[in-house]
Order: structure tokens, then sequence, then C-alpha cells
């Protein structure tokens, strides 16, 4: 920049305040000794001390330009010496990884070279430079703690789907998974790693040595004397299995553990740091003085007072920082190394992120110093970095680390144009910002110092007869209770810790979900809520697309975040209108479902294909919902039926640049834990909606039409002047209740869609850890009362069962804090009361699209199933720490889901079979169960008859099977010898066996039996199709369990060794158990309504006991002769076929002979 036109050659956006300075000095804006004298000090040289201050040439703006050019340029190092090959390495920079010729199998690579993720058995890839000399180290981030060998090779080393980093002998790796070091012998080395850990590998080609470290931690020299010489150079290198993914870090940006005396592969960009730093100092003087221009002097104050007031003299002077400091700030490393690192200091003083507002001051001046590409660039980068540092970091006790990270992502979404421009074209596409919203589970219990957290530990040492941990053991020793308090004070200790990074988690959610920022365009959640439905849509449409999918440990926590913020909204809404719905009572109207306001992709409705339901129910849609769909929507519905699998193949296959090892493209999100996204996947095949844009008042007919989810606006979504926005369509059963903000409600519909994908199952699989707890106390008690039996004189017995004793005390050590961590942030108690709400929320919506007649079709099948799985989470997964019977309206609701379950298990509106099985099975399940059973008997009388007239139809027409074991339920506990929770013949062979299957304590209903009764004596055509049918099922049942015996019983008796499948053992069994349960449902009907078969003047009554008679004379014969077939399988004890026995086959046929006997006798 030329000395004299320093004002005017500012080419960015500050340039009108510039030319300011050509004016004569008598503009007002300060005096020229006081401006000089300003900009000196902003401005300091290194070189002139503050005695020369009198002899110094007077500043202006005029020279600034200069003056500055020469201060970046002292101590800058030469050209020629800059672009210095260094000693010791090969190869090009910036150093990424081989994705042209070193590589082997199939990988993806992200877009920026430095992710990795594994696509099949065993693939290996390579850096493009390598080091021959000197100490050199790189990083590598672990996204998911798979099967991985992670280290240096030569470049003469060759892999194969088989062998990879470490099984040739001139390539050494490092293996967290299995723990273990390779050099094609392998020997146990180092710790396990875990997702979100750090590896640094170090080589010291000097010494010959290579080393490794987790998260910054030595693990100690792994390899000494490796081949060195003439020739050999070493490249980092990689093998992982199956989606194992990893990102590297050869220095592109700062180490995040640098280790003394080794560098990085990667150059760090050492004069660009130095320019950076320096502008951030001058930047700092800037914040930190005050002109005082009547006293004219400067005045010292403090940075975090600092306002934009507009005084031209400080914006000239940023002006002429922002012009060097801009072009810096769109570089990873420096953003990541110098801003982030100002920024977070600014927030080290604690407080609330409002007390410090000087970050939004900064971000407004970027907004108005840099160009706009320069600043979106910047906070990409600086996302990106926060969303690193946040997922890599070690977690410590008070869970600092995370904190830090998370205050300042919230404090840069405060300002409200860098959240819109976040939200518009960041936090969605480019990364994977539900990672913020998730904590971590630490693998190694010592370093996440939960040890100090938790000092004492606990676990159940008292269970009941079934083997259940008793929640308050009536003889708990008193050291065994100061145990178990100390432990559950540890728990809260550590919950405590944890709910304030949740807090900042839902504080963000919160900002995200702002729709009173209008000043700038858009409110953020609108913003929010089409990248929301989209990230849905990827989830749910690319299930067969394991990359692309968000993990489900993460969508739990997100669930959970989110509904704690959607529910603050909504209640903050419905204080201003207080006649409006509130968050306890929330539920997702049923027009969303058919006006085509909401996307539901290509999801199964509960009457089948959206387009199939368009053009039956269109008629309905038009008398009960004044919506007319339009003529050429139909059409093009049946036109998409056609070529959706060829649309939705296309859709899915994501393009990007080629991918390696084939013509595979890389897909989107992938391996690099933050970037990702920049090649998106194509959006799958836009589902024809009908929806409306700006309908007008009822009752008119309004005809709509498709309307993608990014052409929204906010009318769309709440409505304006009469129209009805989201809710538009209301069926006349609905009632006209105002809603607090509609567009809350598509967020609970997405919250109700995201725990049906992936949020169920997770909760699940945590619940292994509880397990393991269980079995080693089990296994402790069990050691410890072996000790105390052992005879004196067995020293050697004694010294093993000690050992056992103690690895079995040092694991539940090790496992009962984690379980601590799992149970503060999975199971605890605000947790479940979370899918409690939202198991209310599914309730009330079915509840209420069940009232709109035919339309409940239209209703996504994902309620039925969030429903059934968050009562059978709630009920088997959240137990034994939070019980359901604390829950608030608990009875209350399971009578709400047991009237579901028994309306529409038969509901000719379902069409799907899946979700007709899963209610039959929910329904199944819960006549298992004395408190559940109850609910049913609480429903009214006319569901509850109507319920048993479904359940007494003909079996013919649907999965028989299941009413079989529902009835079979209802009736357990009254039958001849039915009272048993174990198989009594298997309690004279195993009885000490604890794991062999225990049955449910029987609770039989009375009352279903007596409605049951009544339907089949007055009903006399359903009572004999219902028998008829039974009779059937049981013959075919008995007749198959006979042929798979006699096909088991020559296997067996064949010379040769040979194994009975065990799948044909399974369906057997099955058969049996069939078997006996019809017969059990037969024994049920003869003694509740004997007339079927005793009473003459009935026309079937003698078929039907002609025919039953014949069945049980097969049964008997089959069963009880002498050294029969049965008898010979049942004395082979295979395993698989424990329940099939004399003793259930011959009680039940027992209890339907006395019944006629004592029947009959009474009849003649």
């Amino acid at each position: 920049m030329s000395s004299k036109g320093g004002g005017t050659a500012l080419t960015r956006r500050s340039y009108r305040l510039a030319s300011d300075t050509d004016k004569p000095k008598a503009t007002g804006i300060v005096n020229e000794k006081l401006l000089s004298d300003y900009l000196y000090h902003v401005f300091p040289s290194t070189k002139q001390g503050p005695a020369l201050a009198s002899l110094r040439k007077p500043l202006g703006f005029q020279d600034l330009g200069a003056h500055l050019e020469r201060l970046l340029s002292e101590g800058e190092p030469a050209e020629d010496i800059r672009d210095q090959a260094v000693e010791g390495r090969l190869g090009p920079q910036p150093v990424v990884l081989d994705h042209t010729s070193g590589f082997e199998g199939l990988l993806f690579v992200d877009d920026d070279l430095l992710g990795v993720i594994g696509h099949s058995n065993f693939s290996s890839i390579r850096a493009t430079t390598c080091v021959y000399k000197g100490k050199w180290a790189y990083e590598v981030l672990i996204s998911s703690q798979g099967l991985m060998q992670i280290g240096w090779c030569t470049l003469n080393c060759r892999f194969n789907q088989e062998e990879g980093v470490g099984d040739t002998p001139d390539s050494y790796a490092y293996d967290g998974n299995r723990v273990r070091k390779w050099n094609v012998t392998t020997t146990n080395y180092g710790k396990s790693w875990a997702a979100g850990d750090i590896v640094s590998c170090l080589i010291d080609l000097d010494e010959g040595t290579i080393t490794f470290c987790l998260n910054g931690q030595s693990l100690g020299t792994a390899f000494t004397n490796i081949k060195m010489g003439p020739g050999v150079a070493y490249f980092p290198a990689i093998s992982l299995s199956f989606k194992e993914s990893v990102a590297f870090n050869f220095g592109s940006r700062p180490l995040r553990y640098p280790v003394d005396g080794y560098v990085p592969l990667q150059n760090p960009p050492t004069a660009d740091l130095m320019k950076a730093q320096k502008l951030l100092s001058y930047m700092k003087n800037v914040l930190s003085t005050v002109i005082d221009a009547q006293d004219e002097r400067l005045v010292e104050k403090d940075c975090a007072a600092w306002r934009l007031h507009g005084e031209p003299t400080v914006l000239i002077a940023l002006a002429h920082i922002f012009n060097h400091f801009a072009p810096l700030m769109c570089k990873v490393y420096l953003v990541e190394d110098v801003l982030m690192n100002f920024l977070l200091g600014i927030l080290e003083g604690g407080g609330s992120v409002d007390e410090h507002p000087l970050i939004q001051q900064l971000l407004d001046l970027f907004w108005l110093l840099m160009e706009d590409y320069e600043v979106n660039e910047c906070l990409k980068q600086l996302m990106m970095s926060l969303l690193r540092a946040y997922r890599f970091s070690p977690i410590i006790p008070d869970l600092g680390f995370q904190i830090h990270y998370l205050r300042l992502t919230t404090a840069i979404l405060h300002h409200e144009k860098s959240r819109k421009y976040l939200l518009n074209n960041v936090l969605f596409d480019v990364l994977r910002s539900v990672v913020f919203f998730y904590i971590k589970t630490p693998l190694r219990v010592k370093e996440a110092g939960l040890e100090e957290l938790i000092p004492t530990t606990w676990w159940p040492t008292h269970f009941d007869k079934e083997g259940k941990d008793e929640r308050e053991p009536k003889d708990e020793s008193a050291d065994e209770r100061l145990r178990r308090r100390a432990y559950e004070r540890g728990c809260q200790r550590l919950k405590k810790r944890i709910e304030v990074v949740e807090e900042l988690q839902v504080q963000i959610l919160k900002l995200l979900l702002n729709n009173k920022d209008k000043t700038t365009g858009e409110a953020s959640r609108y913003i929010f809520l089409n990248k929301f439905r989209k990230f849905l849509q990827e989830n749910a449409s690319n299930r067969g697309h394991p990359t692309a999918l968000c993990p489900p440990e993460y969508m739990v926590c997100f669930l959970h975040r989110l509904i704690t913020a959607v529910r603050a909204s909504w209640d903050d809404g419905s204080r201003k209108s207080p006649s409006s719905v509130s968050s306890e009572e929330a539920y997702v109207p049923p027009q969303l479902f058919y006006n085509g306001k909401v996307d539901y992709f290509d999801l199964q409705r509960l009457g089948g294909l959206l387009s199939h339901l368009k053009k039956t129910l269109k008629d309905d849609l038009a008398s009960k919902a004044n919506i007319i769909i339009d003529p050429a929507e139909i059409q093009n519905a049946s036109m998409d039926d056609l070529d959706e699998d060829e649309e939705s193949g296309a859709a899915q296959r994501p393009f990007g640049a080629a991918a390696m090892g084939g013509a595979l493209a890389r897909p989107s999100w992938l391996s690099s834990p933050t970037l990702g996204r920049a090649n998106r996947f194509l959006s799958t095949a836009a589902v024809s909606l009908m929806t409306p844009r700006r309908p007008p008042t009822q009752p008119e007919k309004v005809k709509v039409r498709t309307l993608a989810v990014e052409h929204r606006t906010e009318d769309d979504i709440e409505g304006s002047h009469g129209n009805d926005g989201l809710l538009l369509g209301r069926p006349p059963e609905e009632p006209e209740q105002p809603m607090a903000d509609k567009s809350l409600l598509e967020i609970v519909d997405g919250i109700v869609m995201m725990y049906n994908l992936s949020v169920h199952q997770q909760l699940g699989k945590m619940v292994v850890v509880a397990d393991d707890v269980h079995e080693y106390a089990v296994a402790l008690k069990d050691t410890e009362e072996k000790i105390a039996r052992c005879p004196p004189r067995r020293a050697d017995i004694l010294d093993e069962l000690q050992k056992s004793q103690k690895v079995f005390a040092e694991k539940l050590n090790h496992l009962s804090r984690r379980l601590a961590w799992i149970n503060a942030t999975i199971y605890s108690k605000e947790k479940m009361l979370d899918v409690y709400w939202l198991l209310c929320v599914c309730i009330r919506t079915i509840e209420h699209a069940d009232s709109t007649g035919s339309l409940f079709a239209f209703a996504p099948e994902f309620y039925l199933n969030v429903a059934m799985n968050a009562y059978s989470a709630l009920k088997n997964y959240f137990s034994p720490a939070n019980s359901m019977e604390e829950l608030p309206g608990y009875e209350e609701t399971l009578t709400q889901l047991a009237a579901i379950l028994a309306k529409h298990f038969a509901d000719p509106r379902i069409v799907g079979t899946d979700i007709k099985d899963s209610l039959m099975q929910a329904l199944a399940s819960y006549v298992c169960y004395p408190q559940s059973l109850r609910a049913v008997e609480r429903i009214p009388e006319e569901q509850r008859v109507a319920m048993m007239r479904n359940l007494l139809a003909p079996y013919e027409q649907r999965p028989w099977a299941q009413t079989n074991w529902i009835l079979v339920r209802l009736w357990r506990g009254c039958g001849f010898g039915y009272r048993y929770t174990r198989l009594p013949h298997l309690l004279k062979t195993k009885p000490e066996d604890a794991n062999l299957p225990s049955l449910q304590k029987p609770c039989p209903s009375l009352l279903l039996q007596r409605h049951m009764a009544e339907l089949l004596s007055v009903d006399k055509d359903m009572a004999a199709s219902f028998l008829n049918s039974v009779l059937n099922q049981l013959n075919w049942a008995f007749s198959e369990f006979i042929g798979m015996i006699q096909e088991i019983q020559q296997a067996a008796e064949r010379p040769e060794r040979n194994f009975v499948d065990t799948r044909q053992l399974k369906v057997c069994a099955t058969c049996f158990d069939l078997s006996v349960s019809l017969l059990r449902v037969l024994e049920m009907t003869v003694t509740l309504v004997p007339e079927i078969f005793l009473d003459w003047t009935r026309p079937s009554a003698e078929l039907l006991l002609r025919r039953l008679a014949q069945l049980l004379n097969q049964v008997l014969n089959r069963v009880t002769a002498e050294k029969n077939l049965f008898d010979r399988v049942v004395n082979l004890r295979l395993p698989g076929l424990e329940s099939v026995d004399h003793y259930p086959i011959l009680v039940a046929v027992t209890g339907i002979l006395v019944r006629i006997l004592v029947d009959g006798d009474r009849q003649g």
C-alpha cells in the first residue's frame, strides 16, 4: 500500500470512513499530535523505544498504511528461507492422504483429504509425505472405537484385505481396540481407546524408536531399533475395518497435544501466525484505548467494556487492521490458534455468557469491516474448530473443557446475523452440529476423574426369587447401607456437573428456536425447522446407508435437549395466551397428517401409501376437512409410485469427489468428526404432497398443491389473517383450541420421529452396563459363598477363589462408576419424564386422529410404534433406578394406552402387517403383567367386549398364534395344574440352574373371561367358527410337532456324529408350545362355556365334541405310549428342547377331560 494514498487505498468496506482523512486537519476528528500519539500507541514499533517518542515523525492516516506494512514485515523470514525443503522429510505440502495410489481396499475420504472411513473388510491408506531423519509427529482423531491399526509404514509395504499396517516387516502400528502393538508379531501395549480420543504417533529417526500417546499421555516406547538407512522412509498410515472412521491432523491445524522435540509433518504457517498475533495485539490496543479529546490525552480502560460507537478515528484504525487481518482469518490454522483462543480468553473469567458483550461487539465489527465471503469462511472454520475441540476434549471431573467450548458457541450464536448465517449454511450442512448436544461416556473411569467424584462404589447384593435386584432390601446391613448412600451422594455430585453442560446445550437450542429475531429476515426458528426436517429426512431415508446416519448415541442426547427447549418455548407462548394448550397437554393435531404442510417423506401411513390414500379418501377430505386435492396431484402421485424405486435409488447415490478403490462416490456427513457434508447427498426425490399456499378462510373448499420444505414461509407455518397455517383443514371432531406456536408442533412431530428412528434402540443398548453389573454382582456373591464353604485344607482352591473375587470386585468398581455416568446422562429421572411426556404426546395424538374416522388412515405408523416403545422403555430400561409408578398420572396413562391397543389391534383402517403384529405383541405383553392387565380391565366395558370379540374372531384371517397367546395369558393361573412359573419337570432335573426360562407369574383376568363366556354363549355361530379354527390349528401344530420329532429322532440315531440344526429344534419347541397353548384355550372354553360341547340343542355341539375327542385321543396316543418316539426325544435332553416334556401337555389334556366329565355329569 503506498504511503501517499494511505486513506483511499483501503479497498475494503471502510473506504468511506478512510476518505475523511483527506480533508484538511481541522476536521474535528482529533488534532494532529493527539492522532499521531494514538496511532503510535495502537501500532507500536518493536524497534524504537519510548525515549524516541519526541523525535519521531508525526504519524497520520495518510502514512498509516505504509507504517503498518513496515511493522508487519519486521521479523518476517525471507522468501527463499521460507520455501526451503526441511531436511528429513520428502513430499508435498500440505500433507494429505494419498487417495490416488497409496491405498488398498475400499475407503471413503473426506473433501479435505484428512478424514477417512473404511468401506471394506480391512482397508489401508497412507499419507503423501514421508520422513527419513529427525523427530516427527502427527495426530489421529478417533471417531469410532472399532478395529484399527495406526502407525507408520515404508513405501515397499504391500497391504491386502487381511493384512494392514503392522502386519508386514517394515510397518509398525498401535491398535487400541485390542490394546496391542503390531509389527508382524503382536504383544500387549497401551490402553483401550474410545470415540473422541486423540492418538499421537511419534517417530524418532535419530534413535530409531516409535512411541504412541493417548490424549497427551505417553503409552511408552512401542518399538526400538526400527529399520533405518538409505532408501528407508516412513509414511503415516492406517488400516481400518468396515465403517470405522478417523480424521488425521498432520499439522494443518495446531496439534492438540504437541510433544517437545517432535515437529508436525506439515509446516505451521509461521509468517502468517506472527502477522495474525501482531494484528490481534493492535486490535486489543484499539479496544483498550480511549481518546479524551478535551484533555488531549489517551486513557487506558478495560477491553471488556468496549463498544462500537462509530468514532471515525477508531473505525479507520480498525479498518487498516482488518485490511490485513481479514484474509488471514479464512485459514483453519489461524482461526483455531489465534481467533478461537482470543475469544475463549474473553470468556475466561466465568459468569454468564450475557455478561461478556465484547464478543457481540467483535462480531459486529467482523460483519462491518470484512467482506461477506470472509466472515462466512471465518465463522465456518471457527464453528468447525469449536466442534472438534468439544468432541475431542478429554472428560475431566468438572467437565471444564466441554463447558468452555459450549460457552463460546453460545456467545457466537447470540449474535443474530452470525446465527442465521450458521443456521442457513453451516450447522446442518457442513457440520454434525448434533455433536454439540452429546455428552460422551468415558471408557476409562480413572482418567475421567470418576474415582475422586465417586470414591465409594456400591452394587446390589440382594436379589429376589427371580434374580431381580431389590430396591430397598430389608436385611441390608448397616455397612451396606452406608456404602449405598455414599455411592448415591457421589452419583448426585456427578449429575450436578453433567446438568451444567446440559443447561448450556439447551441454551444453544433456545437460541436456534428464537422466533422473534425478524430484523434481518426470516426468524431463526423457521430456518431451524426446515433444516431439522431435512436432517430427519436424511436419517429416515438413508436407513440402508450407515455413513449418512447420525449415530444413535448423539440422537438420544439431542432428543432430550430438544424436548427441554421446545417445552420451554411452548410454555412461554402459552403464558401469553392462557386459553391455549400447555406443553403438559401437547399433542399433534390430525390435520398435519393430511394437509400436506409437513413432509413425511416416504414414511408408511396407517392406511398404506399416501398416493393411494389421496385417491381413495379424497371425498372424505373434501367433506370433513374442506380440502380438495388437485387432480393433477393425484395423477403425479400415481406416476411417482411407478418411478419410486428408480428415483430413490438415484437420490441416494451421492456425488462428490470420486472415491477410491472403485467407482463409489463419497457419501456425506462422513468420517471427519466435524467436516463432511460439503459434498451433500442429492435431495431425496420430492415426495408429492398436497400443500396449500394461501388458503382463503373456511368453509370454502381449498384446493391444495405441493410445496417443498425449503419454500415454506413463516405464514405457511404459523398462518395469518384467517389462514390456519399448519392447522389448515381442521376436521369437525377436532376441538377449536388455540395452539401457542404452530411451528413447535412440527418440531414435536420431529421429536417423535427421532425417537422412532434410533433413540429407542440406543436406550435398549445402554442397559447392557446395568446387566453387566448385575451379572458380576451375582458372580461375586457366588464366589464369596464358595470361599465361606471352602475347607481350610484346600489352600489351592481358596487361592483361586480369592483371585476370582479380586477380579470381580475390580470389575464391579469400574462398572458401577461407569453406570453412575450412564444413569446421569441417559436414565435419570428427568430423562424418564421426557420419555413419559413423549408417550403422552403420542397417546393424545392417536386419540385425536382416531376421532376423525376414516382420516385416521393418514396418521404415520411411527406414532403407534413410539407409543408402544416408549412404554416398554419406561418399564424395562429406566428401572430399578426410577420406578414407573412414581410418574404423574401413571395409572391413567396406562389405561389410555390399553384402550389404544385394545381398539387398534384389529382396526380395519390399519393395513400394515408389521404394525398390526407390533400392536398384537404389545397387547400380549400388556396382559402378562398384573398392573397393565388391570389397566385393560379399567377401559370402558363396550371397548373390552369389542376387544374380546376381535380376539375370538375366526383365526384364519390373521396371525392366530399371537391371539392365542393373549387368550392363554388371560387363563393362566385358572387351569388345571397351571400356576407354575418354572416348568416343573425342569425343577427336578436342574433345580439350581437360574438361567432356565422363568415364566411370568400367572395373573388371570376373571373379568375378561366373563366377557368371553358371554360372547360365546350368546353368539352360537361365532362360537362354532372360533372353536373349529382352534381345533384346526391344534391339528396342524401337533402334526407338525410329531413330524419334526421324527426327523430329530432319525438324525440322532445315525451312527456318524451329527448335529441337529438349532433352527429345527427351535421350530419344534415352538410347535410344541403352540399345541399346549391351544389345548389351554380349549380348556378355558370348556370350563367357561361347557354348553358349547354339551348342550345338544346347539346344532354344532356334537360335531365339536367329536372333533375334540379325536384330537385328545391323538395327543394321548402319541405322548403316553411307553418307549415311544416322544419318550425317546425327551430323554435325549437336547439343548433348545427343554420345554418339551410330558408334564405341560398332559396336564392340559387332563384339564379338558376333567371339566367335560364334571360338567357332563351335571348336564346329564
